[in-house]
């Protein structure tokens, strides 16, 4: 599409005058505002399509949107040919199978779960035959027994369905509580005991009949899977062996009783004053994950023991740090403390469910320190409980990446039952990589300084089908690549990113496709390189069309370290001498903005575009810690946040000021969440930088967080203290000189209220004035309410304007952009 240059708008126009966005003959520019940028996107912005997925038989498309305008998508379906897309009504939605499910090794049959209930569907036939028809729920539905039966669980215990028989079979008999006491009488009962059968006809005629009861029902018990009572453990992941031998299990033991933050919510449809329970904070004692082994020919349990795991012992560099510190000096008379050794401590584990060959000769598994600073692939020998190591990946900071992320990651086993594959962050980001489990032999199938985001074995195991961004950081395209490693085909070749969904028979590909300036529509086209794409979907509303969203410019910051750092760049079309400028911070939580294809921060790009037409120059960055730039930058924050990600920020400022124009005294920062942390930072740290900040839903004191995400990056507090105390906001807020707007939720779960309660409380200790605090009493950490996001922007804006832009400027021209 070709934008052409519009002359400058006045500022206000008359309501009547906006509202006609569209004339008789081509549609004309109205200006944006706070207001109608804040709307609910889906009035205005239009709904793009999302959940794509392919039928069965691979004659429709199926997917989540909303050209109504309604308050929730629906399901809709295409042909593949083309057509106008058909809305899904509910009760054919009840008579299709669930997009998700498991397949059998020859794709004949797909085994699934709907409300609650197993179903297997004959791909054939397309007919599907109901496995359960319960009040309860059953759950991880799989095929087992080289797929001659269908598993799933139920209540916490596993069961089987033969097709062929209609038969089903529990396989577990897990029980919560302890074992109930025994029977057995003391030397007192058993004298009564005697005396009674001694003398009595009827008692001895009686206990023979129990005698004979209890011997049959323990022959019938034998036919049952072992009673094993579990105490206060929880059991989940149940699977079968492929020989029907062992069933595997993860044990869950969850720390006793902790205090749970508690947030209140105050406008409730009660009246009344409602408490949410929310969870712990950062360092509390986390559940205990152990691997159950249930040797059913056997008829005993194991736990699977890892002591001899290579590097479990092995401390994280930061503890010594602090053991060098705390040294102390040994008595005189020390012989004895000499000779007593200190315990060697080990890490916990957390192993994940086993992955089978097809064959069903061998087994492997992932198992992660708790502390997620290892990784490792072991196969598994089930009878004798033994692991082999097969590899393993160890991070000072934290393990994570495409394909790995913080569980099993993404993992399997190649055609010839022998070799595994996995991703890795090994070589500095995240590629393909093999295993021999006969053999120790490791092979890498890609390399160089790009991340394989995706990654799937076609259905014959010949190919693989990758996501990858090595066109560019800031796209993802689609590429296929031999099943041994080698060149990489690129298939998709539009500039932007293409979500693809294969069809059944992988000869027609489901793109979801967007750009910078052109939110997500659902494409179709032939599995081959460069193959044309033909739309599917148009989403886009007129009135989004009428305004001519900019294209940002990609550019690279030099940081200080040497480091290129990707961002964003929204300039006017003719940039005032001496400007003002706005660094917008996005989210953590590894997030990439500085990239090809819409935004999921949809609002903010086009808040963006508002400030530009009033002058202003923007810069998004991809601050160290962000997604796309391997494993350096991934780990670029770890044990000190407002460190290099602050600095990047502090260098873009200075990019600005020396190459693109802009006022060293006219720059102000904002963002949420992660975004409202950096942006606290650089308000009480870097004074001198930054005039004004708009700090949303901002973390004040990461010792307040969660657990999950903070202890990967800083670690326990009690443990290394240095690294909270010198990433916290709280901590230097006596260094606040420029107008501060702080804005949070009041029932935000995720980053709490108190956070910034507590933050405002040491501003006014501080006797800081240049500051205020906006709350909005309905909303969670994510603004839901179109109200909620126009008070808080008119806010942002205002706060620009006064302290960046107070003369104000007229907007200029924009630019003629593809």
């Amino acid at each position: 599409m070709r934008f052409l240059l519009l002359a400058a708008l006045p500022l206000a126009l008359p309501v009547a005058v906006q509202a006609q966005a569209l004339t008789a003959g081509k549609p004309t520019l109205a200006p944006l505002t706070v207001e109608k940028i804040m709307r609910e996107p889906a009035q205005w912005v239009g709904a793009s399509p999302s959940n794509v997925y392919w039928g069965e038989d691979g004659k429709r498309i199926y997917f989540s949107w909303n050209p109504e305008k309604a308050r929730r998508d629906s399901l809709y379906s295409v042909a593949p040919s083309g057509g106008k897309p058909q809305k899904i009504s509910l009760r054919e939605q009840r008579s299709l199978p669930a997009s998700r499910g498991q397949y059998d090794q020859r794709r004949t049959r797909k085994v699934y779960e709907k409300d609650g209930d197993i179903y297997l569907l004959d791909l054939k036939t397309q007919k599907a035959r109901r496995v359960t028809n319960t009040a309860e729920r059953e759950t991880e539905a799989d095929f087992a027994l080289l797929d001659r039966v269908v598993s799933y669980a139920r209540g916490g215990n596993l069961f089987t369905w033969d097709p062929a028989t209609g038969e089903t079979t529990q396989r577990t008999d897990f029980r919560r509580g302890p074992r109930p006491a025994g029977t057995d009488l003391s030397p007192a009962e058993k004298y009564l005991k005697a005396g009674q059968m001694a003398l009595f006809e009827v008692i001895r005629q009686r206990d023979q009949d129990v005698k004979a009861r209890e011997k049959q029902q323990k022959a019938l018990a034998q036919l049952r899977p072992k009673a094993i009572y579990l105490g206060v453990k929880t059991v989940e992941n149940l699977q079968l062996s492929p020989d029907g031998r062992f069933v595997t299990y993860s044990i869950q033991a969850a720390p006793d009783k902790q205090k749970v933050a508690i947030v209140p919510s105050f406008v409730t449809a009660s009246g009344f004053t409602e408490d949410i329970s929310t969870r712990t904070k950062v360092g509390a004692t986390q559940t205990a994950y152990e691997m159950g082994i249930y040797d059913i020919g056997r008829d005993t349990t194991f736990v699977l023991g890892y002591k001899e795991l290579k590097g479990l012992d092995e401390l994280p560099a930061y503890r010594k740090e602090y053991q060098l510190t705390a040294k102390a000096p040994q008595p005189a008379d020390s012989t004895k403390a000499k000779k007593e050794k200190k315990p060697t401590e080990t890490r916990r584990v957390i192993p994940f469910r086993p992955v089978w060959s097809d064959n069903g000769q061998r087994a492997f598994l992932v198992m992660r320190s708790a502390d997620n600073k290892d990784r490792w692939l072991v196969s598994l020998d089930p009878a004798t409980q033994k692991i082999t190591l097969l590899d393993r990946q160890r991070d000072e900071a934290w393990i994570s990446g495409p394909g790995i992320g913080n569980g099993a990651g993404n993992v399997g086993w190649l055609a010839d039952n022998r070799r595994v594959w996995f991703q890795s962050e090994e070589a500095g980001y995240s590629h393909l990589y093999t295993v021999d489990v006969t053999t120790g032999q490791k092979k890498a199938l890609t390399s160089g300084k790009f991340e394989v985001q995706q990654a799937q074995l076609s259905q014959d195991k010949k190919t693989w089908y990758l996501i990858t961004n090595k066109t560019n950081p800031g796209e993802q395209q689609f590429f296929r690549m031999p099943v041994e490693g080698g060149a990489l085909t690129q298939i998709t070749t539009k500039p932007g990113a293409s979500e693809v969904t294969l069809s059944p028979d992988e000869k027609t590909l489901a793109v979801r496709y967007s750009y910078a300036n052109k939110p997500w529509e659902l494409y179709v086209m032939p599995n081959k390189p460069g193959a044309a794409m033909r739309q599917l979907t148009h989403s886009t509303t007129a009135e989004f069309e009428s305004y001519p969203w900019r294209d940002p410019e990609i550019i690279t910051i030099k940081a200080q370290d040497g480091a290129d750092v990707y961002a964003r760049l929204y300039r006017p079309a003719t940039p005032q001498a001496q400007g003002p400028a706005v660094i917008f911070v996005h989210g953590a939580g590894y997030l990439q903005n500085a990239h090809k294809w819409w935004s999921s921060y949809s609002r903010e790009y086009m808040f963006h575009n508002l400030l530009v037409d009033k002058g202003y120059t923007v810069l998004d960055i991809d601050y160290r810690g962000s997604a796309g730039y391997g494993r350096d930058v991934r780990t670029g924050i770890y044990r000190y946040m407002g460190g290099k990600d602050l600095s990047d920020h502090v260098d873009g400022a200075k990019l600005l000021a020396e190459k693109y124009g802009v006022s060293p005294q006219r720059i102000g920062i904002y963002g949420g969440s992660y975004g409202g942390f950096i942006t606290l930072m650089a308000m009480f740290t870097q004074p001198e930088v930054f005039k004004a900040g708009a700090a949303l839903r901002s973390v004040t004191d990461w010792a307040h967080y969660n657990h999950g995400y903070t202890d990967n990056i800083l670690n326990e507090p009690y443990q290394d203290s240095i690294a909270y105390a010198r990433s916290s906001p709280i901590n230097y807020a006596a260094g606040l000189k420029g107008a501060l707007l702080m804005c949070h939720g009041m029932v935000d779960t995720n980053v709490h209220f108190q956070d910034i309660v507590r933050l405002t409380q040491r501003l006014i200790e501080l006797k800081k004035e240049n500051w205020e605090l906006a709350v909005y009493p309905v909303e969670d950490h994510g603004f839901v309410e179109p109200s909620s996001w126009t008070d808080e922007y008119k806010r942002i804006l205002k706060l620009f304007e006064a302290n960046l832009n107070p003369g104000g400027s007229p907007p200029s021209g924009l630019k003629t952009e593809k």
